[in-house]
């Protein structure tokens, strides 16, 4: 359930949604500490490169998971309310991902 604190908004996630996100962030959180690490032992290049690689991808797969649960909970639900404003907040946000 969405919810109007000072000017931002927020949701309330489901024990699975949360944990499934926070799991997916820690796993990248560790893929960064990693990079660092091998930055830090004057790793070769390509290596690095190929863990920059892993963890774009993770971000990304993190990324759909995230704006599939938001269409389908918080963009309906709005929809649903008469809240059309809601779809080209989403536009605006999928637009900054394709740049």
């Amino acid at each position: 359930m969405e919810k109007e604190c000072c000017c931002h908004k927020t949701k309330e996630r489901d024990a699975k949604e949360y944990k499934d996100l926070c799991n997916r962030l820690s796993r990248i959180e560790g893929q960064i500490r990693g990079i660092k690490g091998m930055v830090e032992k004057d790793a070769y290049c390509i290596d690095i490169l190929n863990q920059v690689s892993a963890a774009q991808s993770a971000l990304n797969s993190f990324t759909k998971v995230l704006l599939d649960n938001h269409i389908k909970s918080c963009v309906v639900r709005d929809i649903k309310e008469g809240k059309d404003d809601t779809v080209e907040e989403l536009v605006k946000t999928i637009g900054k991902f394709m740049r």
